[in-house]
């Protein structure tokens, strides 16, 4: 078998407070293949955002990782200093951020900062960087990208400036890509255009990708598996065609059943009762059980459930080991 190019393994995140230390991220492991795009949703606050940012190395006190690993090609990254971190990040790891605006600064143009990432990380001379950046402006579909490149940020649209922020993560051969919400910001018909975007420009620089969203219709679009998150742990994981049409976790299940279908006439459309729990106040056994129409078991209410195999997909479910035993 390949082996993975990203190991995420029993990831935990913490926050100090004047009332005790949070848990935001409890145990989350998964693993992403050379090439292959993970889908990583759940609700706001199930820890989406901050595990990418602890793969990134961006948490910033009170923060902190306090247990687990993460692994980048067989090198372990949660341990390295910044100065370390930072020769990683651009690198060997890009970001795609949801406000293109946030990771473009407003007072240099689009060139000046291509041209200092490539030439920060791959030794070429400030013509072959140039060329570059015209190149990656042109792969992302900017029409007149040798002229673009004199441009300022605000002189682009947000479809546009999505893009450049494509080609800025892209711009050193990044082994991974790590997309937060790449899409939300923007309308439908560019949303479409910017998913076969990420899809075509991965595939011809080979790169892997974690893509963070709430949306389910991104995700059957554009990832080989998917990951769903609730209260800080992954609860399923596993093929997207599995984990979508085939739900082998309760919430799983639940968000898509929640999803408008136009083959039925529901005059309302399903929900799951109640909301994510707070951090201080997770409950004890299956974090989804109050919610849950399965959660009445003792196990459920007592004991928290590790992923177990479930046919295609991992579940972090008892119903899985009731059914196997």
């Amino acid at each position: 078998m390949t082996q993975p190019l990203l190991e995420v393994k029993n990831l935990v995140v913490e926050f100090a407070g004047r009332r005790g230390t949070l848990r935001a991220l409890d145990q989350v492991s998964f693993e992403i293949a050379p090439g292959e795009i993970l889908g990583v949703v759940g609700e706001s606050g199930a820890g989406k955002s901050l595990t990418g940012a602890a793969i990134i190395g961006l948490i910033d006190p009170p923060g902190r990782i306090a247990g687990g690993e993460i692994v980048l090609q067989g090198q372990r990254i949660d341990n390295l200093n910044q100065e370390q971190m930072r020769a990683i990040r651009g690198r060997r790891i890009g970001a795609i951020f949801q406000d293109p605006l946030t990771s473009l600064n407003p007072l240099y143009t689009i060139g000046q900062q291509l041209m200092q990432t490539i030439l920060t990380h791959l030794p070429l001379t400030k013509s072959q960087a140039r060329e570059r950046a015209i190149q990656l402006l042109e792969d992302t579909g900017i029409a007149a990208a040798a002229q673009r490149l004199d441009h300022y940020p605000h002189q682009f649209s947000g479809g546009m400036r999505q893009r450049v922020v494509i080609a800025l993560a892209l711009a050193a051969e990044p082994q991974l890509i790590v997309a937060d919400e790449p899409t939300t910001a923007l309308d439908v018909s560019i949303q479409a255009q910017i998913i076969t975007l990420l899809k075509r420009v991965c595939k011809q620089h080979g790169a892997a990708v974690m893509l963070i969203t709430h949306d389910m219709g991104v995700i059957a679009e554009t990832c080989d598996r998917v990951a769903v998150m609730y209260a800080g742990r992954v609860a399923e994981i596993g093929p997207v065609r599995d984990c979508l049409h085939y739900s082998a976790h309760p919430y799983t299940a639940g968000l898509m059943a929640a999803i408008p279908d136009i083959d039925q006439d529901r005059e309302q459309l399903y929900q799951i009762d109640g909301a994510m729990p707070r951090l201080d106040a997770i409950p004890s056994g299956c974090a989804f059980h109050p919610r849950c129409a399965h959660g009445m078991r003792d196990d459920c209410r007592q004991r928290r459930p590790e992923l177990m195999n479930a046919g295609a997909t991992h579940a972090a479910c008892w119903l899985h080991q009731v059914g196997s035993a």
